[in-house]
């Protein structure tokens, strides 16, 4: 893509991200909205970390998705939005100390550190469980097959099968060299799934057809190893200020990464690979994909 092509696609998702990060923090404050009894200390650890910051790329890949089959706008937020609740409930755990032990995530503290580790603990738990409510919820979609699949799907995506599977290889990283297969496995789980159901949900609200979502599928698999190598290179370059958490935590840690195992350039030319092979998926698509092809884009070109 030009230099032009590049700017305009990253205007567009920056456009388009502003307004779903606008939905999405509406919706939090109203469903976390803090009782006037002792309770109040979890929903204020919960609003602390799911109420501003963050990209909010998978609420933006389910709206993106769901441009592809008119999906209604409120259908796509709920669904952004239990995205949304498995994404920050897995920071939460991951930044605890018996995980990766950070102290600052988004641009301000981690909730273990503005609060304590058992608050943190339960506000996790808390979002984790608001995501399969929200599914279930009849506002999400009215047919209740499609919402069980939603729930099966989004719980087969965040469990041993997706992101906490991933988790698990990438806690065993620290002890264990792994090669270039066994990276790529660990990042299709922990980033990859998530990411996948964010554009599965919306095929699952049109009732497609599983061997209708095929070039769906493959769209998502490149984006989420692009996005995982972009990261990588994040890590090694980028600005933690912009970042709003530590940097080269990875390498400290002796973990093999895209970066560590390819280097810099032969990283950042498959970034791009698969971002062109990515938007290739979608060559049956028209102008309702254009979302879909500049979030692509933006994934490798993003500097947070």
């Amino acid at each position: 893509m030009t230099g032009g092509g590049r700017a305009s696609a990253a205007a567009l998702v920056k456009m388009r991200a502003s307004d779903v990060a606008q939905d999405i923090d509406a919706a939090f404050d109203r469903l976390l909205s803090a009782p006037d009894d002792p309770r109040r200390r979890l929903y204020d650890a919960m609003r602390h970390a799911a109420i501003g910051g963050g990209k909010r790329l998978r609420p933006l890949l389910v709206r993106a998705a769901s441009d592809l089959f008119n999906i209604s706008r409120d259908s796509a937020l709920q669904v952004g939005l239990a995205i949304e609740c498995i994404h920050v409930y897995s920071l939460i755990h991951d930044d605890l100390p018996a995980m990766d032990d950070d102290d600052m995530r988004r641009g301000k503290p981690t909730v273990h550190k503005a609060y304590d580790e058992a608050t943190a603990i339960l506000a996790g738990d808390c979002l984790h469980d608001l995501a399969f409510e929200i599914l279930a919820d009849e506002e999400t979609h009215p047919d209740p097959f499609v919402r069980i699949e939603l729930v099966k799907a989004l719980a087969t995506a965040s469990g041993p099968a997706g992101m906490a599977g991933g988790q698990m290889m990438d806690m065993e990283a620290e002890n264990t060299r792994f090669d270039l297969a066994t990276v790529t496995r660990l990042q299709n789980l922990k980033t990859g799934a998530l990411i996948a159901f964010c554009v599965d949900a919306a095929a699952i609200m049109a009732r497609l057809p599983h061997d209708a979502r095929t070039r769906l599928h493959g769209y998502a698999r490149d984006i989420g190893l692009a996005f995982q190598i972009a990261d990588d290179l994040l890590d090694v370059e980028g600005d933690a200020d912009l970042a709003g958490k530590a940097l080269g935590k990875d390498a400290a840690a002796g973990k093999e990464t895209f970066v560590s195992l390819l280097g810099v350039e032969r990283a950042r030319e498959q970034a791009h690979m698969l971002v062109d092979q990515a938007k290739t998926h979608l060559h049956g698509h028209g102008a309702e994909a254009d979302l879909l092809r500049a979030i692509a884009d933006y994934i490798v070109e993003r500097d947070r």
